[in-house]
């Protein structure tokens, strides 16, 4: 399959990842932090007993190991920062905050890394992307202004994390798989003595284990895969641009299944992330975007051929 279409699958499975984790928070009452530390270290178990030979080839040199820890622990900020930002905020206000933000601080690292602005088709994504996700989150009410702030802060770390996540990936050093399944289980044990600390029991029922493994299986270690994966032939701002689909899947699915309503200003805000989605993947990857595609990993990095 295409980069492209790796990209659409990876932001369209990230959009059941808010629905599943709320669900599994409300069967058990878990914190948030305990969510994502189960999301993650369970999805990196799982993935890991899945690619049994990959893992065995894999030479652990410093730049592996270095590979593998970076990612694990930008994901643990990811996770943290942006729960923390619901808490402080909303759940709407730091989704617009943490995935509008991101496209924005990798197309300015790019710009200052190649000395040049964004090309017009990035810039008019980006606007067209932040403008959607402003109208489909609408404007929340706020609690207490430094609150607000604060949350919103940390929303700009989790979306630092994501960006440089993205950014240290389009250099493959070893296949997407075992990246991504190691790095979960970097992530989880980074985050696991704070979901101790605010427990972790889980009742033994169906639905709460098949919550779980569906929120640790679907929407991330499958879809990080596919992400990771595409990163090869995209651009860092292209692939960035992609989860904006998790907002509009979302959306689509409370609607579908929870009965919840949208307004026309929320169908509005819809309709231009989709724009923004054709215009962002009607241009070919990599070049279109400024960036030139990158080749796969290098013989030796750490995979053995």
């Amino acid at each position: 399959m295409s980069t492209k279409v790796f990209l659409i699958f990876a932001g369209v499975l990230w959009g059941t990842g808010g629905l599943s984790g709320a669900l599994l928070h409300n069967l058990t009452g878990l914190h948030p932090l305990a969510v994502a530390a189960y999301r993650l270290l369970i999805g990196g178990v799982v993935a890991t007993a899945f690619l049994p030979t990959q893992i065995r080839r894999i030479r652990f040199t410093r730049v592996v190991i270095r590979r593998l820890l970076s990612v694990g622990v930008l994901l643990a900020i990811f996770q943290a920062s942006y729960f923390g930002g619901v808490a402080m905020t909303s759940v709407s206000l730091a989704t617009l905050v943490t995935i509008g933000s991101s496209p924005v601080i990798i197309a300015v690292i790019g710009a200052v890394r190649s000395r040049r602005l964004p090309s017009a088709r990035t810039m008019v994504c980006i606007g067209l992307a932040l403008a959607g996700l402003a109208l489909l989150a609408g404007m929340p009410s706020t609690r207490d202004t430094w609150q607000t702030a604060s949350g919103i802060l940390l929303c700009l770390v989790a979306a630092s994390g994501f960006a440089a996540f993205t950014v240290i990936n389009r250099v493959p050093v070893l296949a997407a798989g075992p990246t991504i399944s190691l790095g979960l289980l970097v992530g989880g044990v980074v985050l696991l003595p704070f979901g101790l600390s605010l427990g972790m029991a889980l009742p033994w029922r169906a639905d709460v284990l098949m919550t779980v493994l569906f929120l640790a299986l679907v929407p991330t270690a499958l879809a990080y895969g596919l992400y990771l994966r595409a990163l090869r032939g995209a651009s860092a701002v292209a692939a960035a641009l992609s989860a904006v689909l998790e907002p509009l899947t979302a959306t689509v699915l409370s609607v579908l299944f929870f009965d919840e309503s949208l307004r026309l200003v929320g169908a509005l805000g819809g309709l231009l992330l989709g724009v923004a989605l054709v215009v962002n993947y009607s241009a070919e990857s990599g070049s279109a975007q400024g960036e030139p595609a990158l080749p796969g990993p290098r013989r030796g990095a750490g995979v053995e051929s």
